[in-house]
């Protein structure tokens, strides 16, 4: 049974591809490995966001700088996925090297939304949230910087978590922004994230950010009413900017919690309104940083006609690097240079922990807090690529996660009136995703999401 449910995830995903461009790589000897699977996942088809190293797969990261690039080693959630016995089927596009909202800075094409293909699927693990909302796979991985799992989970109309920072190891996920980089979870089903969690969970020794927290059983999370739990409802948060039918579905979800026995209170996050300057300093600073090593020596793309070295530096990130990449590079070069260090980098640093002590003051009276994962349903293609900054407020509701480290989770949560998918996100202290997965199944049990995309397996 494990070969067939693979092969049919292999097969969608080829049939499917030349309309969504969600993979990158289908791998097509995947049905085989799975005659020998073994272990909580097995036989479990997963699709596998394109800047996770995989053995025998290439890893691009959306980028032509990386070239022919095939990792010797399995990043180590990729590993602990096929000790469980799942068997990744292929890599999935996304903006390149995880920097973008609508998964158009790919230098392999844009990913189309599986509800609408002149949609965008949200980025930047949009091949990912494409792959699972369109059946083709019943989980993938992705990573969330500043909201690129949730946003295009919210987009596509599946679940998309980003666990608390330190939860997952990063070894083996090609860095963007290292202290908000996770690797998240997409799935259709509150007990398929909740088992998958489980099993990529955990302390890494080649990682040393991950930490000596035990993981749970997740799955025994979703026991149980929510009854007594609080959820914070940050009013401030739900105003300018947001469209109607994002609001109305949102609130209608507070209702229904309401309903279910949860106590909404009421609070207040003041430095909310700080994050997206404060993310777009601190990641950039830290992808300039990153970004440094592909400079055509080591590995990857490297520019012809580049005698000397100075020359071929230059020219081999000229024409490996997309316009995206390229402006996060200078942005974060200037905020780290001498004279702006202190004024941008080290503010935004201090900014940064005033937004992590707003969730911990909120936390003392809230279990969770409730918020749009995105302003608005998925957009047109090109309709915001040449305008960043538009761009950039779309992570609005997600870059604070990251920047506190805490956990988040995208729920989908109905269609606007063009049949465009809405999510809510549940944000949670420290290791509390056990509670944010209680309160999704709970969500979706009373109110389940059935609806499912025109293009679909």
């Amino acid at each position: 049974m494990s070969r067939e449910t693979v092969e049919a995830a292999v097969n969608a995903a080829e049939k499917l591809n030349d309309t969504l461009n969600a993979f990158l790589y289908i791998d097509k000897g995947a049905p085989q490995r799975a005659e020998n699977a073994s272990g909580a996942l097995a036989g479990l088809p997963v699709a596998v966001k394109d800047n996770l190293c995989v053995i025998g797969m290439q890893t691009s990261c959306g980028s032509r700088i990386l070239g022919d690039y095939h990792p010797p080693y399995n990043a180590t959630v990729i590993q602990r996925l096929i000790d469980a016995g799942a068997v990744v089927i292929g890599k999935t596009n996304c903006d390149e090297f995880a920097m973008g909202s609508s998964n158009e800075n790919s230098a392999f094409g844009p990913v189309k939304n599986p509800w609408d293909v002149s949609r965008v699927s949200g980025g930047s693990s949009g091949g990912s949230a494409a792959a699972v909302a369109a059946g083709i796979v019943p989980v993938a991985l992705g990573s969330d910087t500043g909201g690129s799992v949730r946003q295009p989970a919210s987009l596509c109309g599946v679940l998309g978590l980003k666990p608390t920072y330190g939860r997952n190891s990063r070894y083996g996920l090609v860095a963007f922004a290292s202290s908000l980089d996770q690797v998240g979870v997409f799935a259709r089903d509150t007990a398929d994230v909740a088992r998958v969690l489980g099993v990529i969970a955990g302390r890494d020794n080649h990682d040393a950010t991950t930490a000596e927290t035990p993981v749970p059983n997740y799955l025994e999370s979703l026991n149980g009413d929510v009854k007594g739990l609080r959820i914070g409802f940050p009013t401030a948060l739900f105003g300018k900017g947001l469209d109607d039918e994002v609001g109305k579905s949102v609130k209608d979800v507070v209702d229904a919690y309401r309903s279910l026995g949860a106590e909404i209170v009421e609070v207040e996050l003041p430095h909310a309104g700080y994050a997206i300057a404060v993310y777009y300093i601190i990641a950039t600073a830290e992808a300039s940083s990153n970004l440094a090593r592909f400079d055509g020596v080591r590995y990857g793309f490297r520019a012809e006609d580049a005698p000397e070295l100075r020359q071929m530096y230059r020219k081999t990130r000229e024409e490996g690097f997309g316009p995206e990449v390229k402006r996060r590079i200078m942005l974060g070069t200037y905020v780290l240079s001498a004279g702006y260090y202190d004024a941008y980098y080290r503010k935004a640093q201090q900014v940064r922990t005033l937004i992590k002590q707003d969730f911990l003051s909120a936390f003392e009276r809230c279990e969770a807090i409730i918020t749009p994962t995105s302003p608005t349903p998925a957009f047109p293609i090109g309709e915001k690529v040449d305008d960043p900054l538009a761009m950039y407020l779309n992570d609005i509701y997600t870059v604070t996660g990251n920047l506190a480290g805490i956990p988040g989770l995208s729920v989908p949560c109905g269609l606007s009136s063009g049949r465009l998918p809405i999510g809510f996100q549940l944000l949670g202290p420290y290791w509390s995703e056990p509670t944010l997965l209680k309160l999704s199944h709970a969500y979706l049990s009373a109110r389940p999401f059935t609806e499912r995309p025109p293009v679909r397996a």
